[in-house]
């Protein structure tokens, strides 16, 4: 069941145009960064787990980048996003590979250690239980898993903690404490794009 508090229907609502104009463009450009990163600072993953995939973009970016990758697997939250995912990747024959699954970040559908890498982008501040997304996401990480993690987190967001976005994890600081008690480890933090838009990497032990 999706939370109630979750705005998953203000995603399913744009999933047909998410790729479109300048705000296309900037998740794009957010996703390639993310992408380098993990690659940069990582082994070769042969399995990977998007959450939050959205229209697809990430892991149709990552298929070309990782040949030998044998699970590219995404889930959302919205339907309309995974339907828009599935409709793109069926347009080339390249993205064969590629499997899109409804699902939410607290009720992963993947047995323990399922993954090499999982990677989310702009996606972590609309989980409704960001405590519990990561701890899933620790579980179904093989032991030497690698989690990168993106979205809005700096200290000029602190203003916004005290209205509806008051128990996100929107700092580094409040991230940090919640991937300590999933269990990661080996956290580092990554300016990424602008001011507000990091990266943090962790490690299953």
């Amino acid at each position: 069941m999706v939370p109630s508090d979750r705005d998953v229907q203000a995603f399913g609502d744009r999933a047909a145009s998410y790729e479109d104009g300048y705000l296309g463009r900037m998740h794009r450009d957010i996703i390639g960064r993310s992408i380098d990163l993990a690659l940069q600072r990582f082994p070769p993953p042969g399995r990977v787990l998007d959450v939050g995939c959205g229209t697809g973009l990430l892991l149709r970016e990552l298929a070309g980048r990782l040949p030998g990758a044998v699970s590219l697997i995404g889930v959302d939250a919205a339907p309309e996003m995974v339907e828009q995912a599935r409709a793109s990747a069926a347009v080339d024959p390249a993205y064969q590979r590629l499997a899109y699954l409804d699902g939410v970040a607290e009720q992963l559908p993947f047995p323990d250690g399922s993954f090499d890498l999982v990677i989310s982008t702009t996606s972590f501040d609309h989980w409704a239980d960001q405590r519990a997304g990561l701890a899933e996401c620790r579980r179904v990480l093989a032991p030497g898993g690698h989690l990168v993690l993106t979205d809005l987190f700096s200290s000029w967001l602190l203003p916004t903690l005290v209205g509806s976005r008051r128990d996100r994890a929107r700092t580094p600081l409040r991230a940090t404490r919640l991937l300590v008690a999933a269990g990661f480890q080996s956290i580092r933090w990554h300016r990424l794009y602008a001011e507000v838009i990091r990266s943090v990497t962790a490690s299953r032990a």
